[in-house]
């Protein structure tokens, strides 16, 4: 299973998720939102009617006035018009989606309410291939959203990147206690339901210190086992800081 046909399934599951709000992002029990209508003011019901995720990173932080938040795999934007109430009228609040109806969906939400998210923007692009400036951003969200990716090392490695020297990473994603079967990696509707993608904790962590980070925490939110293989997993919270003193083990 090659990365580009990884990519085109999750973008065509998340193209009819976008345009028709039928399915969840991701399968079952591991789709967490409970604690996301907790965090500020309401939110666009625009945005909230196509969410679901594993967490809730604006959990982690605490994003103040004129702070820049990027968001990885935004969808309806729902983190990011909660992290636009946070960072105010001189901060930025940045969605990244690669999928062209979240974009253009999360784009027309943001309209309909005139001046209010003014600090909000949608941007299209792999978050792989972030289309960020470098050293620019305080903090890195996302929700469920890089175990869809075929290449986990470059998302970290473009998260580092853009963030500015102490800036922090916090998202929620799902974790693997352990190596799942072969079979279940090669399943295609597993991987676009965030489940066959998944990392292992000691992999995710491993890896976010290969691309610089310090400072990795891991915690599990909820564990699951479902699905066609019963595997468990974990619906987790990561967070890691870029700083000045830089350790990056070994490949391999």
């Amino acid at each position: 299973m090659s990365d580009l046909e990884i990519r085109k399934a999750v973008k065509e599951r998340y193209s009819k998720l976008a345009t028709t709000s039928d399915q969840s992002c991701c399968a079952g029990d591991s789709c967490d939102t409970s604690s996301l209508i907790t965090i500020g003011e309401a939110v666009p019901v625009e945005a909230s009617s196509i969410n679901a995720g594993c967490g809730s990173p604006l959990l982690l932080v605490s994003p103040c006035e004129g702070d820049v938040v990027v968001d990885l795999g935004s969808g309806g934007g729902i983190d990011i018009f909660r992290a636009s109430q946070k960072i105010g009228a001189s901060g930025k609040a940045i969605g990244v989606d690669a999928t062209p109806e979240m974009i253009w969906r999360a784009r027309d939400t943001k309209a309909k309410y005139g001046e209010k998210y003014s600090n909000v923007e949608f941007r299209l692009g792999e978050i792989e291939h972030l289309p960020i400036e470098s050293n620019s951003v305080d903090y890195i969200i996302s929700n469920c959203v890089i175990n869809l990716s075929p290449d986990k090392l470059a998302v970290f490695k473009e998260s580092f990147r853009v963030l500015k020297q102490g800036g922090t990473f916090a998202v929620a994603d799902v974790t693997l206690p352990k190596e799942i079967p072969e079979a279940a990696r090669k399943d295609m509707d597993s991987w676009s339901a965030c489940m066959a993608g998944a990392l292992t904790d000691s992999e995710y962590k491993r890896l976010l210190q290969i691309a610089g980070f310090r400072d990795v925490e891991i915690e599990h939110v909820s564990t699951t086992n479902i699905g066609e293989y019963q595997f468990p997993y974990h619906s987790s919270h990561i967070k890691a800081r870029k700083t000045a003193q830089i350790f990056r083990p070994k490949l391999g």
